[in-house]
């Protein structure tokens, strides 16, 4: 799965910058930047907060 992608989808459907986006899931804009440049993925816990941003702003969350 492309966290980047997904990522990067959801902070532009809800407008938020990285660094609110950040402080939304409680992670530095530091690790949102490399999520979305696809240096790391996100663990477990942040990919489900991930998964519950999704449902909620109506984003297709595949798990494949």
């Amino acid at each position: 799965m492309n966290y980047g992608k997904i990522i990067k989808e959801l902070r532009d459907k809800l407008l938020l910058t990285q660094t609110e986006m950040a402080n939304k899931l409680g992670v530095s804009f530091a690790t949102i930047n490399r999520w979305e440049n696809g240096k790391h993925e996100p663990t477990m816990r942040y990919r489900r907060k991930i998964r519950d941003l999704c449902h909620k702003a109506g984003i297709e969350f595949d798990v494949r």
